[in-house]
């Protein structure tokens, strides 16, 4: 048997992989990925050892053409995780009324609600989405802790801490975006397939549809634990303040035709009081949360237009629709909320943990917090004047069900006709794998943002259905991606 074991890691950053061949007579094993991580592995059978022999050294040449080189396995470290905590302590306001608990397992970052329901991700790596009353609808568990759930129009998304970016709208969760350059993720945002990315030195990445990174910006803070990102702009909340840089499809057009990245300078910037830690968006407004017990709101101009006061460092906030509301919350496990004229209507204990992310719907405020619950808070005022008497509902407490299998990124389902979807198919553009649209009726010269993990040149695949970006320049997948399989 003889293995044969590379890396590639650059002095910037960017590259940080490995690529392992091993031979055992006519049967040659590759196994590839990010160094410190058991990565992926494929397995083909020759019919002589020589011929094994001979394909293995195309394939390690082909990578030492790309930079490659032999390397001592295990000398390398992973990428870096930094995980947020928060030492939360008690508060002694009077208790939210929470309606429902959920209870996930370990501390939960990731949230998203909407009128289908709500979603939860925490540090092991699972994700639940449950109904408005807290049963299980569907789950899923990752490799890595949960970073971020993060929605985009019709799609959603959740960030790992591995640097993955998985499309939750399906049966099984695709790969959306692998973020390849080894940074200290801090939070992610998408809009119109965009990717925005802040990290721990206060740098923002802004990565295309394909996951390929087009621009890159520095901040003149760092712990970036803000990013926001619109059709215009990604807003970038860092210890220094909230930073604005262009994320324009002009902006990223004009990079990849000059096939560099597009590095430059801000737009404007905005001094906060205390460094950024949580950052809000609505149509008009940006609402900042701080170190310094504040939470600022900043038009999408740079101004500062309004100050919200609490009485402790400021982890989370949110509003409802158009700001009419902002609630937050502190390290102290008590959450506010504020009228926009700058009142503040109450202060509450959550009494299941700080609020580490939050979002409002229909009367009703959802956290996940640092006990790893999702909580379910009436809002209503009926039920906040209650509780400030004393009377308060009976929470309903769930747990979590057992975790389930680790997602299969990788397996696609077989699809024998073709009628109902849309065919797509793999192509190699230079050196890149690209996906179009074979189906009449379509720009047959539009890419397809589609998992790069799924591309096998001259494959079809039958989806579901295709939509326009907003930017009109590219299709996005809608359902179900299977292999078409037709003899």
């Amino acid at each position: 048997m003889q293995t044969t074991y590379l890396e590639l890691s650059e002095d910037n950053g960017v590259s940080h992989k490995f690529y392992e061949v091993t031979v055992n007579d006519c049967e040659m094993r590759i196994r590839y990925g990010r160094i410190g991580q058991q990565g992926q592995s494929s397995t083909k059978t020759f019919p002589t050892p020589e011929k094994a022999l001979a394909e293995a050294t195309k394939k390690l040449n082909e990578k030492r053409k790309k930079g490659y080189a032999e390397a001592v396995k295990g000398e390398r470290a992973a990428r870096p995780v930094n995980r947020r905590v928060i030492v939360s302590n008690q508060s002694s306001a009077k208790n939210a009324p929470v309606l429902w608990q959920f209870k996930s397992g370990s501390r939960a970052y990731g949230i998203f609600v909407d009128e289908q329901g709500c979603w939860i991700g925490n540090e092991d790596g699972n994700v639940y989405q449950l109904s408005q009353e807290a049963q299980v609808k569907q789950q899923f568990r990752f490799n890595n802790g949960v970073k971020a759930i993060v929605s985009d129009g019709r799609w959603l998304y959740v960030g790992c801490d591995d640097g993955k970016v998985y499309d939750l709208m399906a049966k099984v969760p695709r790969v959306a975006y692998d973020i390849e350059k080894e940074v200290d993720i801090y939070w992610i945002d998408i809009c119109d397939g965009i990717l925005g990315i802040s990290d721990s030195e206060g740098s923002v990445f802004i990565n295309d549809y394909e996951g390929e990174e087009i621009s890159t910006y520095q901040s003149s803070g760092d712990s970036g634990w803000m990013i926001r990102c619109d059709e215009q702009f990604a807003y970038h909340g860092h210890s220094k303040g909230v930073t604005a840089y262009h994320n324009s499809f002009r902006s990223t057009l004009n990079s990849m035709l000059a096939a560099k990245p597009l590095t430059g300078t801000a737009v404007w910037h905005c001094k906060t009081v205390g460094e950024v830690l949580f950052g809000w968006q609505e149509k008009e407004l940006l609402y900042v949360s701080t170190a310094a017990k504040k939470i600022h709101a900043i038009t999408k101009q740079g101004q500062l237009i309004a100050t919200y006061p609490c009485d402790a460092a400021v982890f989370s906030c949110a509003t409802s629709k158009n700001g009419e509301y902002i609630f937050a919350g502190d390290n102290y496990s008590s959450i506010y909320c504020f009228h926009q004229n700058g009142e503040r209507l109450w202060k509450l204990a959550t009494g299941c943990g700080s609020a580490y992310s939050m979002q409002y719907l229909n009367e009703r405020l959802y956290i996940v917090t640092t006990d790893g619950v999702m909580a379910c808070i009436d809002a209503s005022s009926a039920a906040l004047a209650q509780a400030k008497e004393g009377a308060f509902p009976q929470a309903r407490s769930i747990k979590a069900p057992p975790a389930v299998a680790l997602v299969n990124a990788h397996f696609l389902e077989e699809a024998h006709d073709t009628q109902q979807g849309v065919v797509l198919h793999c192509v190699k553009e230079g050196s890149k794998l690209r996906v179009r649209v074979l189906s009449a009726g379509y720009h047959a010269d539009w890419n397809v943002q589609f998992p790069q993990n799924l591309r096998v040149e001259g494959a079809k695949y039958l989806v579901d259905a295709v939509q326009e970006s907003g930017s009109g320049s590219f299709y996005r997948i809608l359902g179900e991606i299977k292999k078409l399989n037709i003899s």
